[in-house]
């Protein structure tokens, strides 16, 4: 926190960092990042997003609500059916980055254990 301090960022309230902590918690589960991997190529409905993950229905409806919930996905009625899509516009950016740290870490380790 005390580098962002040096930049000119404020540090951030106790309210601020419980909702940022309810994101990450939102995104720490791998049925959610796999229903919202499928979500980045394209709206889906539930139907077509148990297919693609291999999740239940009620499963795959109860984490959707919650990624609803924190602002993650949106939804729309097209019919009978709700079709899902990506509301957060930086989320694809931020697993990206994650991704991506991960990657380079498992590179480093790998070439620490095998060198």
């Amino acid at each position: 926190m005390s580098r962002a301090r040096t930049r000119g960022t404020a540090a951030l309230s106790r309210e601020a960092l419980e909702l940022l902590a309810q994101r990450f918690r939102a995104l720490g589960d791998a049925t959610r990042l796999a229903l919202l991997q499928a979500l980045f190529e394209e709206e889906r409905t539930v139907q077509e997003l148990c297919e693609l993950t291999g999740a239940s229905q009620a499963n795959a409806s109860k984490h959707l609500a919650l990624l609803l919930e924190q602002g993650l996905v949106g939804r729309r009625r097209e019919g009978l059916f709700t079709r899902y899509r990506i509301a957060d516009a930086s989320l694809e950016r931020l697993c990206r980055l994650v991704c991506t740290s991960l990657a380079e870490r498992h590179d480093s380790v790998k070439a620490h254990l095998l060198g």
